[in-house]
């Protein structure tokens, strides 16, 4: 097993810091702090202190009007963020455009978008939780030309979600359940096959995850102060040590998608934690030794602009046994 460390970049501490990822065409990586309600992006630098690892290099960052819990490329070039409960459009110079929203439960749960990410085909997955993280409350969406469908319900907080490097499988995380799960995933159609375990964290929960050229998935451990990676069969490759325990994410970036960008969070700390972990919601860096996917940008070549909304639930929405 590999054992690795973790290096802080420039930009400074947010609350929440969460879904990096590496945008090909500008070159920049993007990224949310979500009670902050703030999309980053930054480009990658020399750093000055000879390690050969690069520094993050802040060019902009947006306010939005609600929290925000994913943003993504388009194809276009624009952006999409999962924000509040809904899906806005974010052209440069213009003011947000919400382009669809999920038929939530009247139920008078309180409930914002959560971690998203897109397919091998451009459709986009997010989820949804409670902000007083009811279990059961959150789900798992899908966004496409067809509009809104609920491919997952009965999830808490629904997080990190990869791909196998076919496309064939799906790796997702409902935290409170301490493991990472892996779908057959079918990118045809976009549907969900069979749910079973993939791996379970000895400590901490698992948050947002990323996977490598190699089929290797990058795990993020919020109060576990680590990134683990673990092989295709589950067994456990490497283990990034991050100096603060709140890890909330990570990303390949770069020209060469070789650099893995993490972020964490001050959220859920108290004032002890933060005075002995003062790196605690910065983005760190570290080089892995391997490459990771590039990111499928959403397409939205043929989106309308009436927001859909519609809500069905796909037969692999329970839970699989526990292992």
């Amino acid at each position: 097993m590999l054992r690795l460390g973790a290096v802080p970049c420039s930009p400074l501490p947010g609350c929440l810091s969460e879904g990096p990822v590496w945008d090909e065409r500008r070159e920049e990586l993007l990224w949310v702090d979500i009670t902050e309600r703030l999309i980053h992006r930054a480009t990658l630098t020399p750093r000055r202190d000879g390690s050969g690892l690069p520094d993050l290099a802040p060019t902009g960052t947006l306010r939005l009007d609600r929290p925000v819990g994913a943003v993504v490329p388009c194809a276009s070039g624009a952006l999409l963020a999962a924000a509040g409960t809904s899906f806005l459009r974010l052209d440069e110079g213009r003011p947000p455009v919400e382009v669809a929203a999920p038929d939530l439960p009247r139920d008078g749960v309180r409930r914002r978008m959560n971690d998203a990410a897109c397919d091998p085909r451009g459709r986009l997955l997010a989820g949804t939780m409670a902000y007083d993280e009811t279990p059961g409350a959150g789900a798992l969406h899908r966004l496409d030309h067809d509009g809104v469908v609920t491919l997952l319900d009965s999830v808490t907080i629904s997080n990190g979600l990869g791909w196998s490097p076919d496309g064939r499988q799906l790796y997702y995380a409902d935290s409170p359940t301490g493991r990472v799960d892996v779908f057959d995933y079918d990118a045809e159609t976009g549907t969900l096959g069979d749910r079973r375990p993939f791996a379970v964290l000895p400590r901490g929960v698992p948050d947002g995850l990323a996977v490598d050229a190699g089929g290797r998935v990058w795990v993020a451990v919020w109060g576990g102060g680590e990134v683990r990676a673990y092989m295709p069969d589950g067994t456990l490759h490497a283990r990034v040590e991050v100096p603060a325990s709140h890890v909330t994410s990570c990303a390949f970036a770069g020209p060469d998608l070789d650099v893995l960008v993490i972020t964490t969070a001050t959220q859920g700390l108290d004032e002890e934690r933060r005075r002995a972990e003062p790196d605690a919601g910065r983005l760190f860096v570290c080089r892995p030794g391997v490459t990771g996917l590039p990111a499928t940008p959403y397409d939205d070549t043929s989106v309308t602009d009436p927001p859909h909304r519609a809500s069905r639930v796909s037969p692999a929405s329970r839970a699989p046994s526990e292992p």
